[in-house]
């Protein structure tokens, strides 16, 4: 029912606007003029008004006598967001008030043969709660990423990310979010399908194929299960009215395992489910199905505990970042723009993505593609940062939520943990943010908030997974040192951790080095993005980073003002706004850099690494490696080198200079070590040659250098050193570390030459070091092989350009370092 023809309007006006389904009230008055673009300058503020409103939307559709014949007739809203009611010729059908559940209703009664009239009425989600929101009494703590006045949104079960975020605006939204459909059918149907793995040994699967069906009363079915187009198995099955749980057990040998990126390949068998009433196919259903294990393994050892994830019997080293809704108006995204994030992941040697728990359980494709790249999703339950008031129907909703949404993602072979909510413990025992523990007028109003934190994440979501896909590790939320204990959200020695001493302890970037966990799963520094992203949604007068517009556009409190005191500290702080922009997006990838080596030279005590973001919902300011529009910032090359399956790290521990090898390889790799220190006219001072061995999935010390005799023999301010790793003439590794920040380095003026080889090939050459050599095309999302490199003269750089534009040499714009100054 998507392409019907919609219409909308707010309640209480006569006339009709066109509408699209999956929409929003917001896109659709803007796609009807009524609003100016939401993103642009300072128009977020000027369109608050659109969520205290009601709306209506409305369509109509023809109903045929042999459809009107079918025993049972229902529809289905995929989502609704949020407090909707629906009606179908004027007869109310169902009331929604999830945004995370798929809605459905027998219609049949309601319908008629021809023309039918469906409308949908969607409450203000402000004023929906206003109600409890009063009788409570006093109001729930929630942290300021709620912008509003009066905070309401704790209340709804909701994207938490619509009411504002410290890098989002604010946007409630109502809608049809998600498609609609009119469905029919006789006798019995497949209502869910659900293959659990028993056990994978020896890669022989057994298997049980758990069936729910729907049946218009008793009679005989048949079931056949086939896999990759051959029939395995066929059962006579005796159904009763209403619903049936049929589990049919089978093995499967020499079946090809699902591996993680870059480990292996991600075979996925493609299974079918036909269900027969006689010889008729009454219904079917297809899902596909990655053989795998993973478990969460916490063992207790010298140095704590652990916590590191396992699959196929072999410990894997999580490398990925956090994940948020890719837009504020949600339908808007596209298939093209979840791929473009998902290659991205898969291209920068990641394996693993953090679905944050303030944005939404992503749509179907998201994990589709994860399967298909073998990248392992942690799913947060959509909880973060907010105590929930104490209400018995808003727990029944979550436990129903629950149930649906494990039920929905449990075939996924990507699907590796489920957790509870994001940093709820450490806003309820104080800590997080520099806030206090929250202050309750009675001793038995704190009992009731701790009590529902128990219930929803100690017992209804735990008991959802438990009992829907018992496979999957339950892990009650993030960070956590111990699951199921609310008194240690914050221990280095288990569990996993959110680290933000930098940023908003503005401790230095070497604060990275001191702070390593088991698992990192968030850390962050901010950037603005590029201009050709700002020009977007600034003018050229608004190009200041304290303008109005800019300031609109960064939303953390302390954004601005940390951005310039770290450059202040490693770099010379441009004058003119497009650099600021470009060493912005340097200083951001440094410090990330520095934090993802200090993750991997800590392996195997650190065994992942989640940065926090890969993306952003609206063009600004945030802690992203990628903006609104899909361009790579400097963070998102400089960590896909990091990510490379070998690295060399180069490390001041007091006064010696460490060399480590990291890998991912599950083998010894006898490889060659060259180290060579270098001026930046790029004269060769010193060369070191020596064979070393690259440990198996760990970290070691490879060679140890002399601080103070380094420094005494080559000038800090104009040498570097180059360290690689190669075997068989192939590069494994290669960094280069410097001795001290940039600001405090000679740089020359480089001339640096592009030469294109072919349509999307270039090479880059320079007769001086050319520090963070940015290459752009204005006017296109620039996606390059490499970019903000470092160059140095004999070098030829071959660069390729991958968003298939057609170009010139001299359409190739070049920045480096030294023209900031």
């Amino acid at each position: 029912m998507d392409k019907n023809d919609w219409k909308f309007k707010k309640l209480g006006e006569s006339v009709w606007l066109p509408a699209t389904v999956p929409g929003t009230v917001h896109t659709d008055l803007l796609a009807n003029k009524k609003i100016e673009e939401p993103f642009f300058r300072t128009n977020e503020k000027d369109l608050q008004w659109i969520d205290k409103e009601d709306w209506e939307y409305q369509t109509t559709f023809s109903v045929t006598e042999d459809f009107l014949k079918k025993q049972n007739i229902e529809i289905e809203f995929e989502g609704l967001d949020t407090y909707a009611d629906v009606f179908i010729n004027g007869q109310k059908v169902l009331t929604a008030d999830n945004m995370f559940l798929a809605w459905k209703s027998d219609v049949k009664r309601y319908l008629k043969s021809g023309e039918n009239t469906l409308r949908v009425y969607f409450k203000s989600p402000i004023k929906a709660v206003l109600p409890e929101y009063k009788s409570l009494g006093y109001v729930v703590p929630v942290s300021s990423n709620d912008q509003a006045d009066v905070k309401v949104s704790t209340y709804s079960r909701k994207a938490g990310f619509h009411y504002g975020w410290d890098w989002g605006p604010r946007f409630v939204t109502s809608g049809i979010w998600k498609s609609v459909h009119l469905n029919a059918w006789n006798d019995v149907k497949i209502e869910d399908v659900f293959l659990k793995q028993l056990s994978l040994k020896n890669q022989q699967a057994e298997n049980e194929m758990q069936l729910t069906l729907n049946a218009a009363g008793k009679m005989n079915s048949t079931v056949e299960v086939w896999a990759e187009n051959k029939p395995i198995l066929k059962k006579e099955v005796l159904l009763t009215k209403g619903q049936n749980q049929i589990n049919l057990r089978f093995d499967m040998k020499n079946v090809e395992l699902w591996w993680p990126n870059e480990m292996g390949k991600q075979k996925l068998y493609n299974f079918k489910v036909l269900l027969k009433n006689g010889n008729e196919i009454v219904d079917n259903k297809t899902i596909k199905k990655g053989f795998r294990t993973i478990e969460v393994v916490q063992e207790n050892g010298s140095q704590g505990q652990s916590f590191y994830f396992k699959v196929n019997g072999k410990p894997v080293f999580m490398k990925g970042a956090n994940y948020i809704p890719q837009d504020n108006f949600l339908p808007r995204v596209t298939h093209e723009r979840y791929a473009h994030v998902i290659n991205t992941v898969a291209e920068s040697h990641m394996n693993m993505l953090r679905v944050w728990g303030g944005g939404i359980y992503e749509n179907d494709v998201f994990y589709d593609l994860c399967d298909e790249k073998g990248i392992l999703v942690w799913q947060d339950f959509m909880f973060a940062c907010a105590m929930h008031p104490p209400l018995v129907e808003l727990k029944k909703s979550i436990a129903t939520e629950a149930e649906y949404q494990v039920k929905r993602l449990r075939n996924h072979p990507s699907m590796a943990l489920w957790c509870g909510n994001n940093e709820i413990i450490g806003f309820m025992t104080g800590g997080f943010w520099g806030e206090k523990a929250p202050v309750f007028p009675t001793k038995k109003d704190s009992l009731e908030f701790y009590y529902m934190y128990q219930d929803i994440y100690h017992q209804i979501l735990p008991s959802a997974v438990f009992a829907n896909d018992p496979e999957k590790f339950y892990w009650s939320s993030s960070p956590n040192g111990k699951n199921y204990d609310m008194t240690n959200s914050v221990d280095k020695a288990r569990g996993d951790q959110h680290y933000w001493g930098v940023w908003w302890g503005k401790v230095p970037f070497e604060g990275y080095n001191d702070n390593v966990f088991p698992f990192m799963s968030e850390y962050g520094f901010q950037s603005f993005p590029e201009l050709e992203t700002v020009k977007t949604y600034a003018l050229p007068e608004d190009y200041n980073i304290e303008s109005e517009v800019m300031k609109a556009h960064q939303r953390s409190s302390i954004g601005n003002g940390t951005i310039t005191y770290y450059m202040k500290d490693r770099f010379i702080v441009p004058e003119k706004f497009e650099d600021f922009l470009y060493v912005g997006q340097v200083l951001q990838a440094e410090g990330i850099r520095m934090a993802i080596e200090a993750h991997r030279r800590a392996m195997p005590y650190c065994m992942g690494t989640l940065f926090w973001q890969i993306d952003d919902c609206w063009p600004v300011a945030s802690w992203s490696s990628m903006d609104y529009y899909g361009r790579w910032k400097a963070m998102q090359y400089m960590a896909k080198k990091a990510f490379e399956p070998q690295m060399v790290s180069v490390f001041k521990e007091g006064n010696d200079l460490k060399i480590y090898a990291i890998s991912d390889d599950y083998k010894v790799i006898n490889a060659i070590l060259n180290v060579k220190f270098r001026d930046f006219d790029g004269k060769n001072l010193e060369q070191i040659t020596q064979n070393i061995k690259i440990p198996s999935n760990s970290s070691a010390v490879i060679k140890t250098f002399d601080w103070e005799a380094l420094v005494s023999k080559f000038a800090p301010e104009k040498t570097l050193m180059e360290v690689s790793l190669t075997l068989g003439g192939k590069t494994l590794a290669v960094n280069t570390f410097y001795f001290t920040n940039p600001k405090n380095q000679k740089l020359p003026s480089p001339k640096i030459s592009i030469k294109k080889l072919d349509s999307s090939t270039l090479e880059i050459s320079t007769d001086k070091l050319a520090r963070y050599v940015w290459l752009s095309i204005p006017g296109g999302i620039n996606v390059f092989s490499d970019n903000y490199f470092d160059l140095l003269p004999g070098e030829k750089k071959v660069v390729k350009v991958k968003n298939g534009i057609s170009f010139s040499e001299k359409d190739v714009k070049v920045m480096n370092l030294k023209d900031t100054y």
